[in-house]
């Protein structure tokens, strides 16, 4: 028998985020001094970016959710420009939205995961890490892009929400 899964876990903006989280790990683990202050950054940002999520949607008050909604997509852009810093620092060509979707298999594979099923499956048989780092940089950048997108409609339509119906403390009264 299955455990019932929480409500974040049915949104896109989330399930993007588990891959980012596991393959910058291996980003950081292959490409990274295991004793730079960048390392742990960059795996906490891309921590932060998930589990912000799913504390949010965990709040009692709406105001809450946004309020971590937005902690979530900070993170995200923090990680972004480190990748964007990575790629400069070692000369590596970042590339257009279109040559990476069209480039890079994993983005495909990553998406067919993800739109497979309602939630993620607890084991998700995500791919490897490219093993270019051209291309590793770009899978990134490509990925976190599209999760800041998300997360913004996710933003945007929590904040609507919240006009709409108020928060907790107007429940209260």
């Amino acid at each position: 028998m299955s455990k019932a899964k929480a409500g974040y876990e049915y949104l896109l903006a989330y399930k993007i985020t588990v891959p980012i989280y596991d393959l910058t790990v291996k980003f950081c683990e292959l490409y990274i001094d295991y004793k730079s202050r960048t390392k742990d950054q960059m795996e906490q940002a891309a921590r932060s970016g998930m589990q912000n999520m799913a504390e949010g949607n965990k709040q009692q008050s709406l105001k809450g959710y946004i309020k971590l909604s937005g902690v979530s997509r900070g993170s995200l852009e923090e990680l972004l420009n480190d990748y964007f810093s990575y790629a400069r620092q070692h000369q590596l060509e970042i590339w257009p939205r279109e040559r990476s979707i069209r480039e890079i298999r994993e983005i495909r594979e990553i998406w067919g995961i993800i739109k497979n099923s309602p939630t993620l499956p607890d084991l998700p048989n995500f791919p490897n890490l490219p093993s270019d780092p051209t291309q590793a940089v770009n899978l990134m950048i490509t990925l976190i892009n599209q999760a800041n997108y998300l997360l913004d409609k996710l933003i945007i339509s929590l904040k609507e929400k919240h006009m709409k119906e108020g928060g907790l403390a107007e429940e209260l009264y």
